[in-house]
């Protein structure tokens, strides 16, 4: 579910957050990566969970319409497409998913349903369900995907009350949102009927390397943060010294590590990595900022004959 970029990002979240010195306890931090990492995996069960709820109440919201005594032609037929949604219920379907959020504690929204009420009527109002339920034909399971992805992105994702709830819920998740909300659309984008159970369940990892990247990266930026810093400040005479303090130095530290430490991530890739990562999450000139420190830093090696790149990566 993760790539290099989103585990970058789970390190730096780390690397900043952490305010001691390279003698403090690198065990105790590093369980804490890994803890927020594993986060993450619980906030897209949440999500999922959370849709679950969301068809629960379309089913709820039908049968009620159905049973009122003074109930009009259109209340004892409403439109059934948002509780007869093929991808909906191949999720509330999924009998590993339940078994999964269930051992993980994370079937939270039968006491949360004020959330689920909101996004609900958020949902019935909007000017895509209109547009799904006034279509003539039967919906494909493409249409019907096509539902779900876009009230997603448009209603779930941005609702700022449900922000606000998951930051309440875990401090953590508020940071992961972005990235999981992204995993969770690409798992759904490639989900077919005839995708087995295990679709919807990816490993967090796409495979034991990756979580050793991020071990490895975590563990090398923070042993080697002091000369890191030292390295970076001499090539940084130019500039306002908080900036080194700031998200920018945390990204330009780890930068180094991989130039030092990865000899077969190459060195553009590196910079590329990071300076998306700091075109997100920090200030609009950090990107040129980490861009020209990064660059002079890499000629200096490639003329001094240091730190050489190798593997397939070079090809």
């Amino acid at each position: 579910m993760l790539n290099r970029r989103h585990i970058r990002i789970k390190v730096m979240q780390s690397m900043y957050a952490f305010k001691g010195t390279e003698s403090d306890d690198l065990i105790k931090e590093q369980k804490f990566l890994l803890h927020s990492l594993d986060n993450m995996y619980d906030l897209y069960l949440s999500l999922l969970a959370l849709l679950t709820e969301l068809h629960k109440k379309s089913k709820n919201h039908n049968e009620k319409l159905q049973k009122k005594l003074l109930g009009t032609a259109a209340d004892k037929n409403p439109d059934l497409k948002f509780q007869e949604n093929q991808l909906l219920n191949c999720i509330s379907s999924n009998t590993m998913l339940k078994d999964v959020i269930s051992s993980h504690k994370l079937n939270f929204w039968d006491l949360e349903f004020e959330y689920v009420d909101i996004l609900f009527k958020e949902i019935l109002k909007s000017d895509i369900y209109k547009e799904y339920t006034k279509e003539e034909e039967v919906p494909t399971f493409k249409r019907d995907k096509q539902f779900v992805l876009d009230i997603f992105t448009e209603i779930i994702a941005p609702n700022e009350k449900l922000f606000d709830f998951f930051e309440d819920k875990k401090l953590t998740w508020v940071d992961d949102l972005p990235v999981v909300n992204t995993a969770m659309l690409k798992v759904l984008r490639k989900l077919k009927l005839t995708s087995p159970e295990t679709a919807l369940l990816p490993e967090l990892y796409k495979d034991e390397e990756d979580k050793e990247f991020a071990i490895e990266l975590f563990k090398k930026t923070f042993l080697n943060n002091s000369k890191f810093a030292e390295e970076i400040n001499g090539k940084t005479t130019n500039w306002d010294s908080e900036r080194l303090a700031s998200l920018d130095g945390v990204l330009l530290k780890m930068a180094l590590c991989e130039f030092q430490k990865f000899p077969s991530i190459p060195h553009k890739v590196t910079i590329n990595e990071y300076l998306e990562i700091a075109k997100e999450y920090s200030t609009p000139k950090s990107s040129y900022f980490i861009n020209g420190i990064l660059d002079k830093i890499v000629k200096e090696y490639q003329a001094d004959g240091v730190h050489i790149k190798t593997g397939r990566g070079l090809m």
